[in-house]
């Protein structure tokens, strides 16, 4: 595969978030993932079946609720696990159907094998992939392409990875570890 400024863009883009987000990702402990930082706040929370279900809404509420490392970890497994499906051209996975695996050491895997399988499989992107309409998250839209995808989840990736750094960084602040 020949160079393309564009692909290198992304990567480079890709690799400093990831980059940062090791940071968090190194530092994390169990207990942050569960910890509330406000008395409004969504999480996911255990089910008689031993599972974790996430707080959701089908409209945004006001005020949002801010989110807890387990929420937020939890929606990054969602959208790049579905943005990763659309990329390997499969059924995109439905998002009562993603599990959180749990706070600590599974979840920081869990998001860490999302980024070699993500990698994987943009890596294989020619040109004429990255010029293709992106099937998500603008359903069909010819304005957007599979190139617009990849720096989407790079700014989703970094977006979500600051949040967590932020929460984890409060609950220090604030004594709370």
């Amino acid at each position: 595969m020949t160079a393309d400024p564009r692909r290198d863009l992304l990567r480079h883009q890709f690799d400093l978030t990831w980059a940062l987000f090791e940071y968090h990702l190194d530092r994390l402990i169990p207990e942050d993932f569960l910890w509330e930082p406000a008395p409004l706040c969504w999480t996911v929370r255990r089910t008689p079946d031993d599972t974790w279900l996430p707080d959701w809404s089908d409209t945004e509420p006001d005020p949002v609720p801010v989110p807890t490392i387990a929420w937020l970890s939890w929606h990054i497994g969602w959208w790049w696990g579905v943005a990763l499906d659309h990329v390997e051209g499969r059924p995109p996975r439905d998002r009562a159907g993603v599990d959180w695996p749990g706070p600590g050491k599974p979840t920081v895997d869990w998001l860490r094998a999302l980024r070699t399988a993500w990698l994987t499989a943009t890596d294989r992107l020619a040109d004429p992939d990255l010029d293709a309409t992106a099937p998500f998250p603008w359903p069909n839209d010819p304005t957007y392409t599979v190139a617009d995808m990849l720096a989407w989840a790079n700014a989703e990736l970094m977006k979500n990875a600051a949040e967590i750094g932020q929460v984890r960084l409060l609950r220090g602040a604030l004594g709370e570890q």
